[in-house]
């Protein structure tokens, strides 16, 4: 694990400390959206399903500051451009994300929203309600087993998100319904689309031999529309992308053009 992972994950359990266990479940939400089901619809029109990311910092860079009325306002401008969900940072230090983004965006949008964080604890399942929680196996080893089953039980989808076969069986061994393959290795922060063209595959292989169909989301790296199509003709049934929208001149053109990918 890279150092700035490592760093990430100390920080992140001197979150969990201060967690007030009985603010807990205040946000929770009352309609869940079925993303697996708006995967299937917008890949039956031919288009992309983009998950598209308000996202104001990476670990190594300032991206923008993204309060939370602006937070509302961009996921807007991507759900109106196609997006099939925005996802929402709720780190706090290095990615400068916030519960509060996440509360404005799913209040104004309604596709799924997506909780990105460093998930390590199940108080933060019952933190805050969101459609989708994204559990890193590689942070969580083969706990991520009992946090799909707790997200599950409060009515949340898990994204299992894997970079290597280990943690792809790990997913796999789970029931959860989408697997996001990230094309960034956590272990030198560096990015190769090809890991989705060697895991989706695999994940495919496990379906037809099991009688299962997962979700396949690609991570990291994706920039333009070339990416996309490598992507998914992989075997990806789906794109989670930040970077490349939120540095854009244009939020709405930019998602516009990844959901548009393959027309």
């Amino acid at each position: 694990m890279h150092s700035v992972i490592q760093d990430i994950i100390k920080s992140t359990e001197e979150r969990v400390k201060l967690i007030n266990h009985s603010q807990c479940d205040r946000y929770s939400s009352s309609e869940k959206r079925d993303i697996v089901a708006a995967i299937e619809k917008k890949r039956q029109e031919g288009k992309v399903a983009v998950i598209a990311e308000v996202k104001p910092a990476s670990p190594r860079r300032k991206l923008k500051d993204i309060p939370p009325e602006d937070a509302a306002v961009i996921a807007k401008l991507m759900e109106d451009a196609g997006a099939v969900a925005i996802s929402v940072l709720t780190e706090p230090q290095f990615f400068r994300g916030s519960l509060d983004n996440l509360l404005a965006v799913r209040e104004t949008v309604s596709i799924p929203v997506l909780r990105k964080d460093f998930i390590i604890n199940g108080i933060q399942i019952e933190e805050v309600g969101s459609d989708i929680v994204l559990l890193i196996a590689s942070v969580l080893g083969e706990s991520v087993r009992e946090m799909v089953r707790l997200v599950r039980s409060k009515g949340m989808e898990p994204l299992v998100e894997v970079h290597n076969k280990e943690e792809l069986d790990i997913a796999l061994s789970t029931d959860a319904r989408l697997i996001g393959v990230n094309n960034r290795d956590l272990s030198t922060l560096e990015t190769d689309l090809e890991v989705t063209s060697r895991l989706a595959p695999l994940i495919r292989k496990y379906d037809t031999e099991n009688g299962t169909r997962h979700m396949i989301i690609s991570e990291s790296g994706i920039s333009n529309a070339a990416d996309v199509r490598k992507v998914i003709e992989a075997g990806a049934d789906g794109i989670l992308v930040g970077t490349s929208i939120i540095e854009s001149d244009d939020v709405y053109a930019k998602t516009k053009e990844l959901v548009e990918a393959l027309r």
